[in-house]
């Protein structure tokens, strides 16, 4: 109750925030940059388990602070800073934080992670704003807490506006029934999230090698035109991955990870559909969006309310559905018959953002477990990254002559 009034307090700083600077921007005839620069920073610990942050930036920013957790994180958004001069050891002086690490979110907007070494919670966060000079202030005080208390806490509810993808500078791809098929290809994490870690190597950088050596054997076979979410180490949000399958009228989006287990073991791929409870939700929150142009491709909602286009979300995903489902079998054979061992339960369901496109049939795919020496060992080794790239290949393909006659059959 306590983060969810603290959330409350910086939503409205910061549009009042905003409204001032608009004002006197209109007063003065030019109002401050966007852009905050970062001026000086350091991280604390305290008496009785207490941690302190403390930041100076030459001006006010709207700002939030929130927690996250596996792994457990403080993270800080702003609107926006430029962290070009902030050195991530001024940082290092705390027991309890392991790691901060900050830079651009996306355009107009900047994120600091703090990964915590043990649970914590917020206590106090403000922003001052020195009204001689304009710079500001931001404190960020923290305790020790239970592991209950800092999951109940975590990934609290975000303001809309806050976490919206930019327009993605893609055009809609008109296509005859003849065209190659277009797959996405969307390597988990980067940027500032590397996703799981181990021994110095990091899910996003393992994704991101094998999402472009799919590419390159997908090409090769002819028949596919494959596009990456992102083909370099940098941050997109999990609703503009999205996007860009949408924006290119995509027939398969796969989305590729390899996950870290903190206790217990487990080993081999799986690969994840959306689950009927998850799929509910997501046609809800998907009608309740303003800029909905492109949720489903070739239908514009955007002049539809709500009801009429959660009707159709939902008819869009009575076809999707399986369609997905058969696409996550079919791969899961390709994968089995070229890499053998597969996980224990390689079929699932669960609620990822990624998956959540109405009318793209898509999977996410497990690699892996980093947190498993002979799966991050695999995922290191070429040959066996290849033998991998082949069976997701055979799968695609046996699965796609499957739709497209299952296809043929519907408009009979």
């Amino acid at each position: 109750m306590v983060i969810k009034r603290l959330f409350a307090a910086i939503l409205a700083f910061a549009v009042a925030f905003s409204i001032a600077t608009t004002a006197d921007a209109q007063t003065s005839g030019a109002g401050p940059s966007a852009l905050a620069r970062f001026q000086s920073g350091a991280v604390t610990d305290r008496l009785f388990g207490a941690t302190r942050l403390d930041m100076q930036l030459s001006q006010g920013v709207p700002w939030r602070v929130f927690t996250q957790a596996d792994p457990d994180r403080v993270i800080l958004d702003f609107k926006e800073v430029d962290f070009a001069d902030a050195d991530p050891m001024a940082f290092d002086k705390s027991a309890r934080i392991a790691s901060v690490r900050f830079g651009p979110l996306r355009p107009g907007w900047s994120r600091l992670i703090a990964e915590l070494e043990t649970p914590m919670q917020i206590d106090q966060a403000g922003l001052e704003i020195d009204p001689s000079s304009g710079q500001a202030a931001l404190v960020l005080e923290m305790s020790k807490t239970d592991r209950p208390t800092f999951l109940g806490a975590a990934n609290p509810p975000l303001a809309e506006g806050w976490s919206l993808p930019e327009p993605v500078a893609l055009q809609r791809i008109e296509r005859d029934a003849n065209a190659p098929l277009i797959v996405i290809l969307d390597p988990g994490h980067g940027g500032l999230d590397p996703g799981a870690q181990n021994s110095g190597i990091s899910e996003s950088d393992l994704m991101l090698t094998f999402a472009r050596e799919l590419r390159d054997v997908l090409v090769r076979a002819g028949g596919y035109q494959v596009y990456l979410t992102r083909d370099s180490d940098h941050f997109v949000s999990l609703e503009g991955r999205v996007s860009v399958a949408h924006r290119l009228s995509a027939d398969l989006f796969i989305s590729l990870h390899a996950d870290s287990l903190a206790a217990g073991s487990a080993s081999g791929a799986a690969i994840y559909t959306l689950s009927e409870d998850a799929s509910d939700k997501a046609s809800a929150a998907l009608a309740e969006r303003h800029n909905r142009e492109d949720l489903l491709i070739g239908l514009d909602l955007s002049h539809s309310d709500d009801q009429v286009a959660q009707v159709l979300l939902d008819l869009a995903r009575l076809d999707n559905t399986p369609r997905s489902k058969a696409a996550a079998k079919h791969v899961l054979a390709g994968i089995q018959n070229a890499v053998g061992e597969v996980h224990k339960h390689p079929l699932r369901e669960a609620g990822f953002s990624v998956l959540k496109s109405a009318d793209i049939p898509s999977i996410l795919i497990e690699l892996g477990f980093l947190s498993t020496d002979a799966d991050l060992n695999n995922l290191q080794d070429p040959a066996w990254r290849a033998g991998m790239a082949a069976g997701i290949r055979d799968g695609v393909s046996a699965w796609a002559l499957e739709d497209a006659a299952l296809s043929r059959l519907r408009r009979q």
